[in-house]
C-alpha cells in the first residue's frame, strides 16, 4: 500500500479543514513547494494535491502552485479540485501532473468524464467518490447528491476506471481513524459484481497503526493530511513505514 501525503491548497497556502466546512480553515505556514521538497528529501514519492478554491469554484484556480512543486520535485502528483472542462486536465497535466481526479464532473457529466478516460487512460484518470452518509458529495463537498456511492463507483469501473480515491466526508480532517467500515463494504460490494478496483482512503488517518489496519484489509493507498500536518506521524516517520511495505 502507498502512503500519500496531502496538501490542500487555498490562496495559494497549505490550509486543512474539517469534514470539508472552509469556515474551519487552519492556515499552516510552510511554503507548499518547500513542503513538497521536504517530503520528497525524506523519500516519499507521491503527493495528493488539492486546489480548494478551484473545488469551491468550478475551475482550477492554483495552477501556479502544481507548476512549482513538479519543478522543483520528482514527487507523483496526483491533483484535484476544479476540474470540470478537457481544458482544466490539460492544464494540469501540462503543469506536471501525473494524475488527476475527476470526482465532481463525473456526478454531472458522465459523456464527459468517459471521453476524458479514452483520452487519458486510467491509469492517469482517477475516480472521485467521497461521500457523505453513503452519497456522492460534489462542489467541494458543498452538495451532497442522491447518486449512491456503491453504484456511483460500480458504473465507472465497468466503463474502464480502475482507481478510486474515496473520502468519508464525516472522518475528514478529525483524525479519529479512517472509514474503514465503508471500504472493506465498497471493496467487497465490487468483488461481488466481478469489479476489480485499485482504492486509495482517504479522511480520520491519525498513526501508523491506521495505515498497517488499512494495507491488511487491502487498500491500495492511504491519503494523509492532518496527522502530519499536527505532528501524529511526522513525514520521516512515513517514508520508513512506506520503505517497510516495499512499494
Amino acid at each position: 500500500m502507498v502512503a500519500i501525503p496531502a496538501m490542500d491548497i487555498i490562496d495559494g497556502s497549505c490550509v486543512r479543514l474539517r469534514m470539508g466546512d472552509y469556515a474551519s480553515k487552519q492556515v499552516y505556514g510552510a511554503d507548499p513547494t518547500e513542503l513538497a521538497k521536504m517530503f520528497a528529501d525524506t523519500g516519499l514519492s507521491r503527493l495528493h494535491l488539492v486546489d480548494l478554491d478551484g473545488a469551491k469554484a468550478g475551475q482550477v484556480r492554483n495552477l501556479q502552485v502544481l507548476e512549482h512543486i513538479a519543478e522543483k520535485t520528482n514527487l507523483v502528483i496526483d491533483v484535484g479540485g476544479g476540474l470540470q472542462s478537457r481544458q482544466d486536465f490539460d492544464a494540469v497535466f501540462s503543469a506536471g501532473a501525473a494524475m488527476a481526479t475527476v470526482g465532481s464532473l463525473a456526478a454531472r457529466d458522465r459523456e464527459l468524464t468517459l471521453s476524458l478516460l479514452q483520452t487519458f487512460g486510467p491509469d492517469r484518470l482517477v475516480l472521485g467518490a467521497d461521500c457523505r452518509e453513503g452519497k456522492i458529495a460534489v462542489s467541494g463537498w458543498e452538495t451532497t447528491t442522491d447518486l449512491a456511492v456503491y453504484d456511483f463507483v460500480a458504473t465507472y469501473l465497468t466503463a474502464g476506471f480502475r482507481i478510486v480515491v474515496s473520502t468519508d466526508i464525516s472522518r475528514d480532517g478529525m483524525m479519529n481513524g479512517p472509514s474503514e467500515e465503508l471500504y472493506v463494504a465498497l471493496m467487497d460490494d465490487m468483488a461481488r459484481r466481478g469489479l476489480s478496483m485499485e482504492l486509495v482512503a482517504s479522511g480520520g488517518i491519525r498513526s501508523l497503526a491506521d495505515l498497517d489496519s488499512l494495507a491488511e484489509k487491502g487498500l491500495a493507498g492511504a491519503i494523509i493530511g492532518k496527522a502530519m500536518y499536527e505532528g501524529a506521524i511526522g513525514p520521516q516517520a512515513l517514508a520508513a513505514w512506506q520503505a517497510s511495505q516495499g512499494v
